[in-house]
């Protein structure tokens, strides 16, 4: 991927069009991205296969249908944005604090760490491991395994934790009297008329695929191997979204959070909150001038997800970047992701001028 300047018959989509061209299909097989300035969309593309493969040996199917720009991907760990404004539309309503302890909601699991509040899980400061995977233990222990993984030391520094917000979204469904779908939708997509964002399982003609594993393609079905142990829905993973409907959640965030989240409670969720040892700013539940993905829109925030989706939003530029992508598919470990990203970041930041 290379900079490009515009010829004078090409439009601010055929450019994005060509970013995503340089990475399709070497870094995923489809890639879809949107770039939005004060609101309005910009630049849109499409450009790939929503199914390329055969098997994870990277035969190429007979059929390959095109990706659409409104295709559902799974986003992976976007879904933790999610979470939190649910958790700070609580704190909001004032159904709990964010600096109350854990055990405070959770005291079956948390009665003995008293010291881990709310505000740690959204953070990243709760001590607690990156992971715990429980997909090969019996269904009903899996829970209880998870919510009572062993803390790997004290709460304050920075740990980027699944098992945190996997416990958040948990914390959200005892404070808000509903499973964790149920205040995402009630709280979040609903009220930002995000149609098309929902926990999967969704229909898989819609959706792209991710990568070869439980001995299938999958597609329409939540990667992550924790969430979809968990029963799809969980605080870390499991949503899939469209291009537009994310445009339209970073533009809630970036303009004051309505109707979700008032102005105050929405700075508040987007502000450094001062947690030592991450390469980049925390909020809650949202990153802060994070390298691998602002590029070079500086001090934007936003989040990135395993499955190879991004969205970074740039209050001082006023713009909401999106790219979804299936890095996974065939498999992971496919290079490039980063660099596809900070691409997209560098035509956004020549679209704001």
């Amino acid at each position: 991927m290379h900079d490009q300047m515009p010829g004078p018959d090409q439009t601010p989509q055929h450019m994005l069009e060509d970013v995503l061209r340089a990475a399709v299909p070497e870094v995923a097989s489809a890639a879809v991205a949107a770039i939005a300035v004060d609101g309005r969309t910009v630049a849109a593309a499409a450009v790939g296969e929503a199914l390329r493969y055969a098997g994870p040996s990277g035969g190429l199917r007979a059929r390959r249908p095109a990706v659409a720009m409104d295709a559902l991907f799974d986003i992976a760990s976007l879904t933790k944005m999610f979470t939190a404004a649910v958790l700070v539309s609580l704190a909001q309503q004032g159904a709990l604090d964010l600096d109350e302890p854990v055990a405070a909601r959770l005291p079956r699991f948390y009665g003995d760490r008293p010291e881990i509040t709310v505000r740690h899980l959204l953070t990243h400061s709760a001590g607690l491991p990156a992971s715990r995977r429980v997909e090969k233990e019996p269904e009903e222990a899996r829970w209880d395994l998870v919510l009572s993984t062993p803390v790997q030391g004290p709460p304050g520094t920075h740990l980027y934790s699944d098992v945190g917000m996997i416990t958040a979204g948990r914390l959200a469904e005892a404070a808000g009297g509903a499973p964790l779908d149920v205040l995402v939708r009630e709280r979040v997509t609903g009220p930002l008329g995000l149609g098309a964002t929902t926990y999967g399982p969704v229909e898989p003609g819609r959706a792209v695929a991710t990568e070869f594993k439980r001995g299938i393609c999958v597609r329409g079905e939540v990667h992550d191997e924790t969430a979809h142990a968990l029963g799809g829905v969980a605080g870390h993973a499991g949503l899939f979204s469209t291009a537009a409907d994310l445009v339209r959640f970073g533009e809630a965030l970036r303009t004051g959070g309505g109707p979700v989240l008032s102005p105050a409670w929405t700075a508040e969720m987007l502000r450094d909150q001062g947690v030592p040892g991450a390469a980049f700013r925390q909020g809650l539940g949202v990153r802060i001038d994070d390298p691998a993905i602002v590029g070079p829109l500086a001090g934007a925030f936003g989040h990135s997800g395993f499955t190879g989706t991004s969205l970074v939003v740039d209050p001082a530029r006023r713009l909401t970047v999106v790219l979804l992508t299936n890095n996974v598919h065939p498999l992971r470990g496919r290079p490039g992701i980063r660099d596809l990203r900070h691409a997209v970041a560098a035509e956004a930041l020549r679209l704001a001028g």
